[in-house]
């Protein structure tokens, strides 16, 4: 049989997700941002769950030829624009929106022959200092591609920095609107923490790691309190189990020493399957759908769990990573994140290759 770790993707948690991002916002329009190959989850996946979203944000362009293949024909948008100027003959092919972040960018639309004028969302650098034109800039940057007649509407877009912290998000609000105030198009302001804590609501909010059942300001506010739901699911099982006495070390380095008598579990599960080695002891887990703790180092292929206090589980035990459990249980990804010192956005997209993934049938 093959090994059985395995990734599961919850098409009903990812429609119950936007529906929340419409629940915040009912009188916006929604982007389902599908970039890293849908944060980790596959595209392909994801879009059963997604495609309720009036449109899909991303990166480049062979994520957008693939939304196209699975039939969707509404709006696309390139978030971070066109890397060269020849992308911009796939952007007329594909009729892909995208982002202008810089003057190169306009020059190669102005040099760009094509039948059909393009849509283009005009990114401010509002404070965040990655992409977009600064406040003073952004004026002289719309009235030359408002001048192009390869430039259909102009839409007009920006980046919190601080949406998820305390330092927030006025001051980049102030220095929009300041610049912005009297300009035509419509407006997307708002990721996921600046919808969900905020409420920021323009035409446009783009849904990002909300969609995928990761609170964007944990631990201050979890998944529960913002009623979303896991979307995905690492689990294993176990495949060997040890009876440790007191003093007995485990794993790599003897880093956890055995206070007295104890069982421990062993998961098929490591950081060559995209789990952090970082993670400490302590770091939560379920077995049959029962909260534990794991013991000792992550090593490549292997990791431990306490079974002291779970006489019943043993060598089949279903092991929960991260995402749902047996019986109803969750272990939201944002603890285990935690535990790494990282976010949850980076185990979602961390999941290795030898990992197989699929859809949940449940």
């Amino acid at each position: 049989m093959p090994r059985p770790i395995e990734a599961l993707v919850h098409t009903d948690a990812l429609a119950h997700n936007l529906e929340r991002a419409r629940a915040r916002a009912p009188d916006c329009r929604s982007w389902a941002v599908i970039k890293a190959n849908a944060y980790g989850h596959g595209i392909e996946r994801a879009y059963e769950g997604l495609r309720a979203a009036d449109g899909f944000a991303l990166l480049d362009l062979a994520e957008a030829e693939r939304v196209r293949a699975l039939g969707w024909r509404g709006p696309i948008l390139l978030l971070e624009g066109v890397f060269e100027p020849r992308d911009l003959e796939l952007c007329s092919r594909l009729d892909l929106w995208h982002a202008v972040h810089c003057d190169e960018q306009i020059a190669w639309l102005a040099a760009h022959k094509t039948h059909r004028p393009h849509r283009v969302f005009l990114k401010m650098n509002s404070g965040m200092n990655r992409l977009g034109f600064t406040p003073t800039a952004f004026r002289g940057a719309w009235a030359r591609l408002d001048a192009l007649p390869q430039v259909d509407e102009i839409s007009l877009i920006t980046h919190f920095s601080d949406a998820d912290g305390e330092r927030g998000i006025a001051h980049q609000l102030a220095a929009f609107d300041a610049a912005t105030r009297d300009l035509p198009g419509e407006r997307c302001l708002s990721n996921s923490a600046a919808l969900l804590r905020h409420g920021v609501k323009n035409d446009w909010v783009r849904a990002g790691i909300l969609l995928y059942g990761s609170a964007p300001d944990f631990p201050e506010h979890d998944i529960a309190h913002w009623d979303l739901q896991p979307t995905m699911t690492l689990r294993s099982r176990i495949i060997a189990t040890q009876t440790l006495a007191a003093s007995d070390t485990v794993g790599y380095g003897s880093s956890f020493t055995a206070p007295g008598p104890m069982r421990v579990g062993v998961v098929a599960c490591g950081y060559a399957d995209g789990y952090p080695r970082l993670c400490p002891t302590g770091t939560p887990a379920l077995v049959d759908g029962q909260r534990t703790r794991t013991i000792g180092r992550v090593s490549m292929d292997m990791l431990e769990v306490d079974l002291t206090d779970l006489p019943a589980a043993g060598i089949g035990s279903e092991v929960t990573l991260w995402g749902r459990g047996p019986g109803g249980a969750v272990l939201a990804i944002d603890e285990v994140a935690r535990a790494a010192g990282t976010l949850g956005y980076e185990l979602m997209c961390a999941v290795a290759p030898r990992v197989t993934m699929r859809v949940a049938e449940d």
